[in-house]
């Protein structure tokens, strides 16, 4: 093969050249590609790209890249348009490199200008190169075009590119087309979904499929999809199987769960820890601790138990009496919305901020929204205009009210307006937990 190169065959080079790469002499690969790109082998020219681009030489980098573009190679091409991007922030010239890409068939050129466009704000440019993506098999491209089929109002386009991703193999997608199914009233179909992505370790899907459990009462498949979430870390998950535990009268791993949850800074789980602790353990000093940590958080149940059992205890001190059980474990009451449609349309809507790379707010204060409009309504006669009245009832303004019914309504109708932004969804809360207390809800 030496004699080969030597005699100036461009093959022959460059197969020499990845042989020394092979064996890690990489100034020997280099000198080899280089005789072998100078002699037209494109593949030398693509190699020599990556090598200046690891050792930082960049101008060399775009150059051999260029070189090996120009013959109609597409990964040299996206490869070009990235570093011109990254390095040179020349927009016109990446877009150019990737578009011939593109026509030349590359699903990654594909992808990149669809994320261009979007970062452009061209939404229909970025549809169109996400669906040549997606139709040759892009599987992120499917997943992205069904969040702007979202974000835009259209569900149809949502459910459609969300199944054929998910279908596929794509977890994520298959998750997300379960909360749409979800938030569309059908828990059968969103379980089906929720499964795919499980099976693929998803631990959200998990979680979901332990509340779905949960709420036919099925608590071993309950505890079994909650531990699995809990596994990943999730700190809600391990404080419903904290809670799943103590109704299947395991107080050991309820313990476990609520210990790992509240560690982690669960509040919830620090006031059910709290009180297993008391409970089940004997343990008042640590369900103190635990009580304590949960009330300086703002949790008001945990201010009156600590304030009950400190009580308690300062008077058992003082007549000596037999120790008794402080309290009863924690009962498994399930906080948020009792509508499990109103859960999925908030992920959804933090979900599709987040993609976007906007700053997003918790899912539990878009819960909490959501759920306080159908709290404060239920009943409300159809007839009667709900911001008048509600503004009438509880003398909050009525532009605050109005102002709580658009998020509602943004949150539950995509497309219709913007994202609402964290401050926003701050502000909002304010007036939906003022109402409440106005009307003496809780």
């Amino acid at each position: 093969m030496l004699s080969t190169a030597l005699a100036g065959d461009a093959d022959a080079a460059h197969r020499l050249g990845r042989l020394y790469a092979e064996r890690d002499d990489r100034s020997a690969a280099r000198l080899w590609w280089e005789r072998a790109a100078q002699a037209g082998n494109v593949d030398s020219a693509f190699n020599l790209g990556l090598w200046h681009q690891r050792h930082g030489t960049t101008e060399e980098a775009m150059r051999w890249f260029e070189a090996a573009a120009v013959t109609g190679d597409a990964e040299a091409a996206v490869k070009l348009a990235t570093v011109l991007l990254e390095r040179r922030g020349d927009l016109d010239a990446a877009r150019h490199w990737l578009e011939r890409a593109a026509a030349d068939g590359s699903c990654a050129a594909a992808r990149r200008l669809a994320l261009l466009c979007e970062d452009l704000g061209d939404p229909v440019g970025s549809r169109d190169w996400h669906r040549r993506a997606a139709l040759e098999g892009e599987l992120d491209s499917a997943y992205d075009l069904g969040f702007l089929g979202y974000a835009a109002g259209d569900e149809g386009e949502a459910r459609h590119w969300w199944e054929v991703a998910g279908r596929a193999g794509h977890a994520d997608a298959a998750y997300h087309l379960g909360l749409l199914l979800h938030a569309a009233h059908d828990p059968e179909g969103a379980e089906t979904l929720y499964r795919l992505a499980a099976w693929q370790d998803h631990p959200r899907a998990a979680f979901a499929l332990g509340r779905l459990a949960l709420a036919r009462r099925d608590l071993r498949t309950a505890r079994i999809w909650f531990e699995r979430a809990a596994h990943t870390g999730r700190l809600d998950a391990q404080r419903m199987a904290g809670f799943v535990c103590v109704e299947l009268d395991d107080p050991a791993a309820a313990t476990r769960w609520f210990g790992q949850a509240a560690g982690a800074g669960d509040v919830e789980a620090a006031y059910s820890y709290g009180l297993l602790l008391i409970a089940e353990q004997g343990d008042l000093d640590g369900g103190l601790h635990w009580l304590g940590r949960a009330a300086a958080a703002g949790h008001h149940q945990a201010t009156v138990e600590l304030r009950a059992l400190v009580a308690a205890a300062d008077e058992e001190t003082r007549h000596s009496q037999e120790p008794g059980r402080p309290c009863d474990p924690p009962s498994c009451c399930w906080e948020g919305p009792s509508d499990p449609e109103l859960t999925a349309r908030a992920e959804l809507a933090v979900a599709a901020g987040r993609r976007c790379g906007d700053a997003v707010p918790n899912p539990a204060d878009l819960i909490e929204i959501l759920g306080t409009w159908e709290l404060i309504t239920r009943g409300l006669a159809e007839r009667r205009d709900p911001v008048l009245w509600l503004a009438e009832t509880s003398g909050l303004h009525a532009p605050a009210v109005e102002h709580l019914r658009s998020v509602r309504m943004t949150l539950l109708r995509p497309g219709t307006a913007p994202w609402p932004a964290p401050a926003e969804v701050e502000h909002v809360l304010v007036t939906a937990r003022d109402l409440r207390r106005r009307l003496g809800l809780r």
